[in-house]
């Protein structure tokens, strides 16, 4: 009788792990390009992907807010992360991809994101995860959650909440 409820309490534990995307450990992320970096989210932050489509520019906003779109009656604010980040602008074709994101805060909101390229979901270790440096008060990092290495190439985990973050991107 005690072995069956051991059973039971760690099938629950396993179902719960798997629904927290962290199994064994590992955390879910989905990693994409801008220019020749590699960059990655919690995949639980994402609502959608979708291509490029026009957007309403807003009057008065940095260069880095494209502007709205409307995505099935919610107003979506759409910042071009090549922008934000410093790097040169990159026409919008039809290969261009909006990741949308589910952004908490004191208000919680859904922001799209213009990256390169998506690349892939990946399954990330909690070991396998490096601190981002401290760069003092050169370069700001307080929105890279960790650093890691997948097949040869870096990958910085950005913080969702403070890279978009009213007062990061406005």
């Amino acid at each position: 009788m005690m072995s069956q409820i051991n059973n039971t309490e760690n099938d629950v534990l396993n179902v719960l792990d798997v629904m927290d995307g962290n199994e064994n450990g590992a955390l879910q992320y989905l990693t994409f390009e801008l220019e020749d970096e590699h960059y990655g989210v919690e995949i639980l932050r994402v609502q959608e992907i979708k291509g490029w489509d026009n957007v309403t520019p807003i009057p008065n906003t940095p260069s880095h807010v494209c502007g709205v779109l409307n995505l099935r009656g919610v107003i979506v604010p759409i910042i071009d992360l090549r922008l934000l980040f410093g790097m040169t602008f990159n026409e919008y074709t039809k290969t261009t991809v909006v990741i949308v994101l589910k952004v908490q805060g004191i208000t919680p909101r859904i922001v799209g994101v213009v990256v390169d390229a998506v690349s892939d979901a990946q399954s990330i270790s909690a070991d396998a995860i490096s601190v981002a440096p401290d760069l003092g008060n050169v370069v700001s990092t307080h929105f890279i959650d960790g650093i890691t290495n997948i097949d040869d190439r870096m990958v910085m985990l950005l913080d969702v909440d403070k890279l978009l973050s009213i007062e990061q991107v406005g």
